[in-house]
């Protein structure tokens, strides 16, 4: 069956192309996922992510505060820790985000999804043996 072209008369809706640009930027979408996960401090953040750079992260999670999806809270112990958590906003993505790994099991080829995985873990065992760094 040929895929239907979309009518020019068809806009995207403005809001619909500012979600999607918006958890579809590099590393959004697996930041939010280790968020979800229970996920809340930066480190832990980091180890769940791998590849994703310290300065990348700390990019991204101020532009997810700046949109209402993260709050960061500072614990005033010593050491200060800090903290991330999804706010009301952030948490009704879940729906989003097990959705698009629903799809992700379905339609992504098994030895792509093999190799991440096994990355992935090559990562957060190297993350751990690693000291964690003062924040």
């Amino acid at each position: 069956m040929p895929s239907r072209a979309p009518s020019p008369s068809v806009a995207v809706c403005p809001r619909f192309h500012y979600a999607v640009e918006l958890i579809g930027r590099r590393w959004t979408g697996a930041i939010l996922r280790a968020l979800l996960d229970g996920a809340t401090r930066f480190t832990e953040i980091s180890a769940a992510v791998p590849g994703l750079s310290d300065r990348l992260l700390s990019e991204r999670l101020q532009e997810l505060e700046d949109e209402g999806i993260v709050t960061r809270t500072v614990i005033p112990n010593r050491p200060v820790r800090v903290e991330y958590h999804l706010t009301e906003k952030g948490r009704a993505l879940e729906a989003v985000l097990t959705a698009i790994a629903t799809w992700a099991e379905t339609w992504i080829p098994l030895p792509v999804a093999e190799a991440t995985c096994a990355e992935r873990e090559a990562a957060a065992v190297a993350k751990e043996a690693q000291p964690e760094p003062r924040q």
